[in-house]
């Protein structure tokens, strides 16, 4: 079995790449002692910029092998595209300090939307990974999923944004969502999908 590379000790990100990979038989591993290696800041004004500059600092830590590093977020129509880059950190009282927890952001994004109408919630999560070797990257791939913000969450699954984040073909939200289930219909699984491709043509290259 193959295995990939994933530079992150989220464990709600690693599910949801184990979820995408089950099906073509890829096992998916976070770094070896992730959690002790030095933090990079995720200064960068774009999802690619930041996947990139993870992607490409973690891989020297594991030379000769292919990481992966994504970074995600939820774009908001109503709140001009709000949070974005810094959708891990929307509720911190500084952008550009450590993630929030999942809670607080939540509660942040109830809070802008309270006076929002049903017909204005639209939003996307976007996902971008960047491949990478030996500190340099080999190819950068985003995928989106449209959707709607709720008023109050829904389901137990998932992490981040996913409770009230309601995807209108399934009636669902995805943390309502089982992660092979998530993975066909999330911008992280239509993200990996596009980079499967890619490695298949890498390799038979």
């Amino acid at each position: 079995m193959q295995r990939i590379l994933i530079a992150t000790s989220n464990s709600g990100k690693l599910r949801d790449f184990a979820g995408a990979a089950a099906a073509q038989g890829i096992e998916i591993a976070s770094i070896p002692h992730f959690s002790s290696l030095p933090h990079v800041a995720e200064d960068g004004a774009t999802f690619e910029a930041n996947a990139c500059k993870k992607a490409e600092f973690y891989s020297r830590f594991v030379p000769g092998e292919l990481v992966l590093a994504d970074d995600s977020g939820l774009e908001v129509d109503a709140l001009g595209g709000a949070p974005g880059v810094h959708s891990a950190r929307y509720a911190a009282d500084d952008p550009s300090s450590a993630n929030a927890d999942d809670a607080a952001n939540n509660a942040r994004l109830l809070q802008e939307m309270k006076n929002t109408r049903p017909d204005r919630r639209t939003a996307r999560f976007v996902c971008v990974i960047a491949a990478a070797r030996d500190g340099q990257t080999l190819q950068i791939f985003r995928g989106q999923a449209e959707g709607t913000i709720l008023d109050r969450p829904r389901g137990s699954g998932g992490f981040g944004y996913d409770p009230l984040f309601y995807f209108p073909a399934i009636q669902k939200t995805f943390a309502e969502l089982e992660p092979e289930e998530k993975a066909r219909y999330s911008h992280r699984g239509a993200a990996f999908r596009l980079f499967l491709n890619w490695m298949k043509e890498f390799r038979d290259h």
